[in-house]
């Protein structure tokens, strides 16, 4: 089988280096032979697509690397695409994959990191550290006092990889979990599970709401500014999706007035925002750089990982993990 890794050209913590392919390759013993190529030039892989049945590579560089019509012209042995990102809207629409192309995203490699950095910031939020660091800059001593966050409501938008991780973190500090979902059927880390079109039902009651869903055009400004408002006072938001799932002036405007408690957002629009955008100075907002999900220590393994379980899948005729539906988007 003919493998080709396309790494970023300008991302050196994440990528895939020969050492790491060969470690992934002692941990899964018994798939067929495989030769695998690197690059992370145009060069490369002109050399490398006209061969390759697996395509390892980032999702941003896709719609550049097959505008609509080119395949399976220009890679007629091309079997998969695998991605190293959950989120696979860069890539949509798309018009540009054939049904004859398998398209996976790397669905699990984010849980624990997201688990652990979703739960920092639903405690950061309810022991009031946006305003503690607001007041520190202004040198002001203002005490906020706060109970335990055990039996808080937390609702969670998007309960899969890393929303589950969330979920599981919430549980365990004894908060009362409810998923919002496609579908209604249960998770093992929610307390309740309710499907999408219950979310206007649901927003009055949810102390704490953590996106985490990906992007589609069904989810964009899925936090509207109406949705902001059915949100009891004093709510706190955590963003760990896509900025455009909410309406980001909107949120910056409750926080202004006070009807939100908090936000910790790892994701803005644009990415990144302006020296001079609100964002930066609106209380009660934390804002990370797009970093809530992603383990450098562990990434590519991970995901080298992931790729190994869906190369056994294809080797064995069984449907591919990690397989996207282009229809929904993920």
């Amino acid at each position: 089988m003919r493998i080709h890794i396309q790494n970023p050209p300008d991302d050196p913590h994440f990528e895939i280096t020969e050492a790491q392919w060969r470690a992934a390759l002692s941990r899964s013993p018994g798939l067929p032979e495989m030769d695998v190529s690197f690059a992370r030039d145009d060069a490369g892989f002109a050399a490398a697509i006209g061969e390759a049945e697996v395509l390892l590579t980032w999702t941003r560089q896709l719609r550049a690397r097959f505008p609509k019509g080119a395949l399976p012209g220009i890679a007629p042995r091309l079997r998969v695409i695998a991605t190293t990102s959950a989120g696979l809207d860069p890539a949509a629409p798309f018009d540009w994959l054939p049904d004859s192309i398998a398209l996976l995203n790397n669905r699990g490699t984010h849980a624990d990191k997201a688990g652990e950095f979703g739960i920092m910031a639903l405690l950061m939020l309810h022991t009031h550290m946006p305003a503690f660091a607001d007041q520190q800059r202004r040198g002001e001593w203002t005490p906020h006092f706060a109970s335990t966050i055990e039996g808080r409501r937390v609702v969670i938008v998007g309960v899969g990889s890393l929303g589950g991780g969330i979920a599981r973190r919430a549980r365990q500090f004894g908060m009362h979990v409810i998923g919002v979902r496609h579908g209604r059927d249960p998770h093992p880390d929610c307390d309740e599970t309710h499907p999408n079109e219950a979310l206007d039902q649901i927003l009055p009651g949810a102390e704490f709401l953590v996106l985490t869903c990906p992007l589609t055009e069904r989810t964009r400004n899925l936090l509207s500014r109406e949705r902001i408002a059915r949100l009891p006072p004093g709510a706190r938001l955590v963003n760990m999706a896509r900025g455009p799932v909410w309406d980001q002036e909107a949120v910056l405007d409750a926080l202004e007035s006070g009807h939100l408690g908090g936000a910790v957002t790892d994701v803005t629009v644009p990415e990144p925002p302006p020296a001079e955008h609100r964002i930066w100075h609106t209380p009660g907002m934390v804002v990370t750089p797009h970093v809530s999900s992603d383990d450098r220590a562990r990434y590519n393994d991970r995901t080298l990982d992931i790729l190994m379980e869906n190369l056994r899948a294809l080797r064995d005729n069984r449907p591919l993990p990690n397989r996207v539906d282009p229809a929904k988007g993920y």
